[in-house]
């Protein structure tokens, strides 16, 4: 899937010169964790989120004042510091250089790129300009909206050839030692595995399977060690 399929259109955004009170009103209002910060000609300068505001005076949070070492060695970072801390604007709290992504972005690569970043948002930008947001609950969103599909015309047939066929492809699936039988959407799992964490894998790919009803577990656990068999734990 793309980001245009399942981005938030129609993004709120702020300006360097907001104040960082509007920021987060508008941030609490629109139950949103960051926004998009353009300069008077549109262009994506930063991003401002409840991360950026987390450090402020007002609410004892600055953290600990610098050490006078610090102060000595390095005031130009000390200064900064006390700018994220105390700027009544968003220019000072911001994330400047912001990551973004295009509506041709694939999914993946934002997932990738919010767990990667440690962030819960991306601008989405088209020729220079601002055109949406994705951020983790979008993700959700498509998510929930594939998993609530029921394909009520999946045939026994096609069922079993789908797990079989993802059976296949997966390079841990003891395949000469499953059996697979599917009856009115029902799928039983039958023959070996060698670990618990193969059983719950296989239990998944039938359960993903389109049309699936219910999936019986009838796998047989094999120690590899001892040789010993032992049956699905009801």
């Amino acid at each position: 899937m793309l980001v245009s399929e399942v981005m938030t259109r129609n993004a709120i955004s702020v300006q360097p010169r907001t104040t960082v009170v509007d920021a987060a009103r508008i941030m609490l209002a629109n139950h949103v964790s960051g926004l998009p910060v353009l300069n008077e000609t549109g262009v994506l300068v930063g991003m401002v989120t409840e991360g950026d505001l987390l450090r402020r005076a007002e609410i004892g949070t600055q953290g600990e004042a610098a050490g006078w070492l610090k102060v000595l060695l390095q005031p130009a970072a000390v200064a900064a510091g006390y700018v994220v801390t105390h700027s009544r604007h968003v220019s000072g709290v911001m994330t400047h250089s912001p990551v973004f992504v295009t509506p041709d972005t694939s999914l993946e690569e934002v997932a990738q790129t919010l767990m990667r970043k440690r962030i819960k948002r991306l601008p989405v930008m088209e020729d220079n300009r601002l055109v949406g947001v994705i951020s983790r609950a979008d993700l959700l969103k498509a998510l929930v909206s594939k998993l609530i599909q029921v394909d009520t015309d999946t045939t026994d047939d096609h069922i079993l050839a789908v797990i079989k066929a993802e059976i296949g492809k997966a390079n841990w699936a003891p395949k000469s030692g499953l059996n697979v039988s599917v009856k009115d959407k029902v799928v039983t799992l039958g023959g070996t595995i060698f670990s618990d964490e193969e059983r719950q894998a296989v239990i998944t790919i039938a359960e993903n399977a389109p049309g699936v009803k219910d999936v019986k577990d009838q796998m047989v656990f094999v120690d590899p060690g001892s040789g010993l068999a032992f049956p699905p734990t009801l």
